[in-house]
């Protein structure tokens, strides 16, 4: 019976449904075990992971029976794609399950940051009374800035629409004449997308070209009463630049979900720094959204699988 590894959290009602063709080892504690994963994997067909299980060489190398690999989620910089492609893997993943997920969380982002009320519970719990000094800005009417116009992106922009925001876009990789434009103002260069925006949102992949996209000096291009959000990967935005630009009020505020090292390192450059939340990249997993993408991934798999099985039959 083909065997399927799956190294990080899923929905157990998706895992289950593969259990009728596949022998499937469901253990989130591999994703921390770098050993045990490997000796796990060594008769695997199929692994299924999120964004920590690194499947590089050295996993291709334990998993010569390795056929595919599904993705909780649509970012693959943990997943060595030239690789895959050499041994002739397929790497599958989740292209249209955490959309809303993602998007809903920029715009409570924007609506928090803007708004600046809701950092106070324990100045009010101490009896005091804040009321003018946190006054804060609508999101109607303001600028929201996406760096990267995917689809991920493109759902973001349409529900922004609807708490008329503006929306604004830089990327260079779709075409200026590209219908997903309308209705939204394309910039033709980061640096005056980040001078116009009033919120800035990533929607990037972590490349060589997007590490660090948003350093001192794009930071620097920012309005000062700006905020900053980041739900797109780690590394793309420099967070000892942001911390140093939030704490001398050069920005007003931002939100991260993803970082340079998951989990934070002891001493992290953000701790202590004002006017910053930080979430455990969680924005584009929902009780929804992960049913969503785990019975999607389950589906891709076991697709790869059964297609393998009848080629050699």
């Amino acid at each position: 019976m083909p065997k399927i590894v799956i190294s990080e959290f899923m929905d157990e009602q998706a895992a289950a449904s593969l259990e009728d063709r596949f022998a499937v080892v469901f253990d989130t504690a591999l994703v921390e075990e770098r050993a045990t994963l490997l000796a796990a994997v060594a008769e695997a067909d199929g692994i299924i992971v999120r964004n920590r299980t690194q499947v590089d060489v050295e996993l291709l190398a334990a998993a010569p029976r390795l056929k595919v690999v599904g993705r909780l989620g649509v970012g693959l910089d943990n997943i060595d794609l030239d690789a895959c492609k050499a041994r002739g893997v397929s790497v599958k993943p989740a292209h249209g399950g955490n959309g809303s997920s993602v998007a809903e969380y920029v715009l409570t982002g924007a609506l928090m940051l803007r708004r600046q009320a809701y950092f106070a519970s324990h100045v009010m719990l101490a009896g005091e009374w804040p009321r003018q000094a946190l006054i804060g800005r609508e999101v109607a009417g303001s600028t929201l800035g996406l760096v990267g116009f995917g689809a991920i992106a493109q759902e973001t922009a349409r529900r922004a629409s609807a708490l008329d925001m503006e929306v604004a876009a830089f990327d260079p990789h779709l075409s200026a004449e590209a219908p997903e434009w309308s209705g939204v103002e394309r910039h033709d260069s980061l640096a005056s997308l980040l001078e116009a925006a009033d919120v800035i949102s990533l929607h990037v992949p972590l490349t060589e070209a997007t590490r660090y996209l948003i350093d001192a000096e794009a930071l620097g291009r920012m309005k000062s009463d700006a905020v900053l959000i980041n739900a797109a990967r780690g590394g793309t935005v420099d967070e000892a630049a942001l911390a140093d630009a939030l704490r001398n009020e050069r920005l007003a505020g931002a939100m991260l979900d993803v970082f340079e090292q998951e989990p934070l390192p002891a001493g992290s450059v953000l701790e202590g720094v004002p006017n910053l939340i930080l979430t455990p990249h969680i924005a584009g997993v929902t009780q929804e959204s992960n049913a969503r993408i785990s019975q999607m991934t389950a589906d891709n798999v076991r697709a790869v699988l059964v297609q393998s099985a009848e080629v050699h039959s």
